[in-house]
């Protein structure tokens, strides 16, 4: 926040913020730290400033940090405001002519002066204290009505009944209703009961996101470890609170711990970098400016130091340097979320500000933040995102996809806006894994069991064409960008996405001939990009190539299917698409979507992942569910002509995919089609599953060693993609040998190359 010139201190100004009204005073350069547990006449003068704007949702002192009050603590405040207004102009039990009838002449003047006291003093000072002090004086009252005369207990009536219409309204307020069971032993003028009613959310000068730094006194800590590079560290704590069936996340940012003499530093230099605007062409390229603007931060701030005489590190100046940049140019406390490996989603509601960031952990399911986005940072975002996607965000265009990448983390975003959002910006972050995701690295989360993965890599050399399908956060895509690592490094591969998502930068750096083409979402207008069903069909005229599609949504469909027509005799073709069984997907895809029936058929293989619940919905798990052939010989409806051939199917109780009879019993047209055209397959369904069982074995057999040997590195994609290629060249020599590849032979020849390679390297 920042003021008017010369605005004095202790001066507010009232800024609407989501359509709500906050007031911010100024605290700059006064001799305290603003607070109003611990001040009375900080509450004093805010309960002041309430009685003349009574319809505050927050309240925020600005010093160094900002001190933000929420609408439950303003409003405990505001009930105050309210019975000061009413006894004073209302009442107006200080005018002589009101305050006569409740007294005598002789007692005017002492219960004047107890009156102004309770009211023009405790009240808004210490409103429990005012409270307390009331009910004793009432008491006491009482107890002396007995020793006076007729006239005079007319008179103490009178003014008894005035204490308890005080005492009465007090009693209904929520600062007394909630420190009724802590007012046990209380002194006047104690203040500690009250910094469990006044919790400020504190914020660095230099950003708006408000963080609740301090921990709920009832809260467990479950666990608690760090985040971020080391420059950068972050600390996470997960807590559970009695009587809630989510977890907390809290976040402790290397921001809000800083002195205040670095807050100062960094909103100095904040300001002057903010002069800078960059344009909408510098976002082309985030990694670039982001680098430039940390040159400039850390440079800027090197000068600032001296200037102030502060003797910082290099070290400390890069701290400060991520965290400028952070707050200008990027995306403030997303960045430190993004930088949780364990996290998969991160949400901001609408009204932004009203509620705070919630966020899928991988173990702890839905969480809570302490942290709460502002208005300003969501606009910013908003700005930022519109500037590095080209894609326009606006009442015409509501919703906007793309993807945010810093510092290795990646992420989907989601965003839309009024009038679809109502109450203004929503975003929906889907945290992508920094390295691709395996097979064995599925197996060892029990999303696939060995044989699942056996399969799907002899589907993949076998050029078949697969729809992985499943809700949202079901895994699909994740899958499909595991089943991507399984193509032979040999064939030439087009990626088509609207989101990039798929591993496709990791694959290069690992030595695939990979072409990512990037094309318009369906649900995106006004954008210079390709429509996705172009991209497919261009992506049919740039040579013989495995073609991957991120997502089928809408036209797209009918070039995809177009492109397996072409593609299920030479190489995989395989997209996301979402659906919850085999049928739903024939459904969605023909009435849907418009490709004809008979097209449809072009699908060799659909799975479909969903996640699980436990018994008590507190939990869920991501599964694949079920494996499925699609049949050629039905006409109109494949699952009244029993289209669907089940290969593998969820069961519940074992907690695994388990083969069907007709896949173990060799009733699978896809797999046989493929056997026709492999010498010594062609007609032996014992070969094809001992090939099947053979790769089961080979992904089980690395993911024990990694277990084994504690190395998880053993089931990345690095590794993974060595043993694939070592697998098929041990298959080959021994096919060479012997006509076929043997399961024994090829299984045994491979653990001893892994045998070797682990100690080669030391492993």
């Amino acid at each position: 926040m920042i003021f008017k010139k010369g605005t004095k201190l202790y001066d507010y100004e009232i800024i609407k913020e989501a359509k709500q009204d906050v007031m911010y005073i100024n605290y700059l350069g006064a001799p305290i730290v603003p607070d109003i547990a611990s001040s009375p006449i900080t509450m004093a003068r805010t309960v002041d400033y309430l009685i003349e704007n009574k319809n505050m949702s927050r309240v925020v002192f600005v010093q160094q940090r900002n001190y933000s009050y929420d609408f439950k603590q303003v409003d405990m405040l505001v009930q105050i405001a309210q019975i000061y207004e009413n006894m004073v102009k209302h009442e107006k039990v200080f005018t002589t002519s009101v305050l006569t009838p409740y007294t005598c002449k002789r007692c005017l003047a002492e219960r004047y002066e107890t009156l102004r006291y309770l009211i023009l003093v405790l009240l808004k000072q210490d409103p429990i204290g005012c409270y307390l002090e009331t009910k004793r004086i009432i008491k006491e009252e009482q107890t002396n009505k007995k020793n006076f005369v007729a006239e005079c207990q007319t008179c103490q009536s009178r003014y008894i009944r005035l204490l308890n219409k005080i005492l009465i309204m007090l009693g209904k307020t929520k600062i007394i209703l909630t420190a009724q069971k802590r007012m046990a032993g209380y002194k006047l003028g104690e203040r500690k009961i009250y910094t469990e009613l006044f919790r400020p959310e504190i914020v660095p000068n230099f950003t708006f996101t408000r963080l609740m730094a301090t921990m709920p006194k009832d809260a467990e800590i479950v666990d608690e470890y760090v985040i971020g590079s080391e420059n950068d560290k972050s600390t996470v704590t997960i807590l559970k609170i009695p009587g809630k069936t989510r977890y907390v996340y809290h976040l402790n940012a290397p921001e809000f711990s800083l002195k205040e003499d670095l807050q100062s530093l960094i909103n100095l230099a904040r300001n002057i970098l903010l002069e800078h605007k960059p344009k909408a062409e510098e976002f082309t390229d985030p990694s670039r400016i982001r680098q430039v603007f940390f040159n400039i931060a850390r440079d800027l701030l090197g000068e600032v130091s001296k200037n102030k005489k502060m003797d910082l590190s290099y070290r400390q100046i890069n701290k400060l340097a991520i965290i400028l940049v952070r707050h200008t140019i990027g995306f403030g406390l997303v960045e430190v979320l993004l930088q949780d490996e364990r996290l998969q989603d991160i949400v901001v509601n609408s009204p932004v500000g009203m509620s705070p960031i919630f966020i899928r952990h991988q173990d702890y399911e839905e969480c809570d933040t302490n942290i709460i986005p502002s208005h300003e940072d969501a606009q910013s975002w908003a700005a930022k995102f519109r500037m590095m996607s080209g894609r326009p965000l606006d009442e015409a265009n509501p919703v906007l996809d793309t993807e945010l990448v810093i510092d290795q983390a990646r992420a989907r975003v989601a965003i839309i806006q009024e009038p679809l959002s109502p109450q203004g910006l929503a975003y929906a972050f889907r945290r992508h894994r920094e390295k691709p995701w395996t097979l064995p690295l599925f197996i060892k989360n029990k999303m696939l069991n060995p044989l699942a993965a056996g399969l799907f890599s002899f589907l993949v050399d076998g050029g078949r064409t697969l729809l992985i399908a499943g809700t949202r956060s079901s895994g699909k895509t994740s899958l499909l960008g595991a089943l991507m690592l399984e193509i032979m490094p040999s064939y030439r591969t087009i990626v088509v996405e609207g989101t990039m998502e798929l591993p496709v930068d990791s694959m290069r750096e690992l030595g695939y001939d990979i072409l990512r083409m990037k094309v318009r979402e369906a649900l995106t207008k006004g954008s210079s990009e390709m429509a996705a069903d172009e991209g497919i069909r261009t992506s049919l005229r740039l040579g013989d190539s495995c073609l991957i599609v991120g997502e089928v949504r809408s036209m797209e469909a009918l070039a995809l299917y177009e492109a397996m027509r072409v593609g299920a005799l030479a190489n995989v073709v395989a997209g996301t698409i979402h659906g919850a069984s085999p049928y739903a997907i024939f459904d969605r895809v023909v009435n849907d979507l418009k490709v004809p029936a008979t097209s449809f058929k072009a699908t060799d293989i659909i799975a479909v992942a969903n996640p699980i619940k436990s018994p008590d919905g507190l939990h869920r798990w991501r599964r694949l569910l079920e494996i499925s052939e699609v049949r050629k010989h039905w006409q109109v409806d494949p699952l009244a002509e029993k289209g669907f051939l089940d290969l593998m199917k969820y069961d519940v109780r074992k907690d695994e995919l388990i083969p069907t009879d007709d896949f173990t019993n060799g009733e699978s047209e896809v797999l046989k089609d493929i056997a026709a055209n492999v010498k010594g397959w062609a007609g032996s369904w014992d070969a094809v599953w001992d090939n099947i069982l053979l790769r089961a074995k080979v992904k089980e057999a690395l993911v024990k060693t990694s277990i084994t040997l504690k190395k998880p590195s053993l089931i990345e994609a690095p590794w993974v993609l060595k043993c694939n290629n070592a697998f098929h060249e041990i298959s080959e020599k021994v096919k060479k040998d012997v006509g076929v590849p043997k399961g024994k032979r090829v299984l045994k020849e491979w653990q001893d190359w892994l045998k070797k390679e682990v100690k080669k390297r030391g492993l």
